[in-house]
């Protein structure tokens, strides 16, 4: 029988976890602290798995059965949805140190040693000022040209882009990648 609403409130927990299944491999893990988790089990290659899906309430009865339709539908393509969820945890994690204020960042700390210190701080508030709000958290290797031009557009405003230019392309130059 499926989970409802009030039978996870109203479920207490034991002395030991509970399992209150939905059907099709979902179940709430009610646990002796009280915490209610999500988890789906399934069969991948011939082993047993388990997949978690986040804790009740934040993650609705709604949610975690769309979840489950989204595994069932990896498993059906041939894909182990636990597998697939580390790989984007990997892509993601591997996009936050290659985002644009992490590089220029880097390239800053490496070049910074043959400027004047007074330049330096400079350079480091323009790109603070004027470069990381619009660019700050996008992988370096995804920012277009159109971008990098939108961004240049905003402080020609105020007055000459060129040196916002010239350190955007050492930045650029520094990751390997070409604007």
């Amino acid at each position: 029988m499926p989970l409802s609403n009030t039978a996870i409130r109203s479920a207490r927990p034991g002395a030991r976890p509970v399992k209150l299944s939905d059907g099709g491999g979902l179940f709430l893990l009610l646990t002796p602290t009280g915490s209610r988790l999500w988890r789906l089990k399934y069969r991948f290659a011939g082993k047993e798995k388990l997949l978690a899906l986040g804790t009740y309430p934040t993650v609705t009865l709604k949610d975690a059965r769309d979840g489950r339709e989204e595994a069932r539908k990896k498993l059906a393509a041939g894909y182990d949805p636990g597998e697939a969820r580390k790989a984007q945890k990997r892509t993601e994690k591997e996009q936050a140190t290659n985002s644009f204020e992490v590089v220029a960042r880097e390239w800053f700390q490496l070049t910074k040693g043959k400027w004047e210190a007074e330049y330096a701080k400079l350079i480091m508030h323009r790109l603070e000022r004027d470069m990381f709000p619009s660019l700050a958290k996008r992988p370096i290797n995804e920012i277009a040209a159109v971008e990098l031009l939108t961004a240049l557009r905003k402080i020609e405003k105020r007055g000459p882009s060129t040196r916002h230019l010239g350190r955007c392309r050492s930045v650029d130059r520094f990751s390997g990648m070409q604007w």
